[in-house]
């Protein structure tokens, strides 16, 4: 209870108590209760505030999406031996090796606009080079072709643990009724699986809501020139670190602690009514 109070409800408190104030400046500085004015601002604020709400939106469902069907795909072949399944198995899970600022690096050099390696291999194929960083447009997209390359290993490990506790009995007796392959996997391995998944979707659909360094590593402040991958952690931490608002982005980072709490709330209620 102690180590949980100081690494969770201490620094929570303080942030919310944080969030009724007007902290700016040094961290020393003197600051007065305001009450719920900063609510008020951030919630008025359609400029920055909103917008970033909706990349991180956008960010998280786009990414969660196609790392859960990657994933699931990705375990349903590692499923079944082969030859060389263990190699094979070490070389999917290669990118979670690397830790998120040194992927997000890597990956800005290679789509670099003039010397990356993305655009040369585009002009072999005849295609002009792409802005795709540099982009107002294409930021956002190709950020999370990085989080869906780094991440994807990762919920294809679970969901591979996941099959590999099931019994084999469900499937040869569908086998032998005439089940297809594709109502074995949609009758018996998906509802089988249901639990693990659930479990898949939770932890990364919250990381991808956390995540600050691969957006950072390739964007820079405020998410490039135009805020184009600003989310909302790329917003608190400019908040604090660029402009030393602290109560603001105190208030920021409450209101996305919220956000959090209603997307697990709004997933685990749709899985209790689903096992309805």
């Amino acid at each position: 209870m102690t180590f949980v109070a100081a690494l969770l409800v201490f620094p929570l408190a303080w942030t919310g108590y944080l969030s009724l104030t007007d902290a700016e400046g040094s961290v020393r500085a003197e600051s007065e209760f305001i009450g719920l004015q900063n609510y008020l601002d951030v919630l008025s604020d359609t400029e920055r505030f909103w917008p970033s709400v909706g990349r991180t939106a956008a960010f998280t469902g786009v990414a969660l999406l196609f790392e859960v069907v990657l994933g699931m795909a990705i375990a349903l072949l590692l499923w079944r031996p082969f030859k060389g399944q263990k190699w094979v198995r070490v070389a999917v899970l290669l990118p979670l090796v690397a830790t998120p600022v040194a992927v997000g690096m890597m990956w800005r050099l290679i789509f670099d606009p003039n010397i990356g390696l993305a655009n040369q291999l585009l002009g072999w194929f005849g295609i002009g080079p792409q802005p795709w960083l540099a982009g107002q447009y294409t930021a956002l997209p190709t950020t999370i072709f990085i989080d869906v390359w780094q991440w994807t290993p990762m919920v294809a490990l679970i969901l591979l643990a996941g099959l590999t506790s099931l019994s084999d009995e469900p499937q040869e007796a569908a086998r032998i009724d005439g089940a297809s392959t594709w109502q074995r996997f949609r009758h018996v391995t998906l509802p089988l699986l249901a639990p693990t998944l659930t479990v898949a979707i939770l932890l990364r659909g919250i990381d991808a809501l956390k995540t600050f360094d691969i957006l950072y590593a390739t964007k820079g402040r405020g998410g490039g020139s135009f805020h184009e991958v600003e989310t909302l952690n790329v917003y608190a931490y400019g908040l604090s670190f660029d402009y030393n608002e602290y109560g603001v982005s105190s208030t920021v980072l409450i209101l996305f602690f919220l956000i959090i709490i209603g997307a697990m709330w709004a997933l685990t209620a749709r899985r209790k009514e689903a096992k309805r």
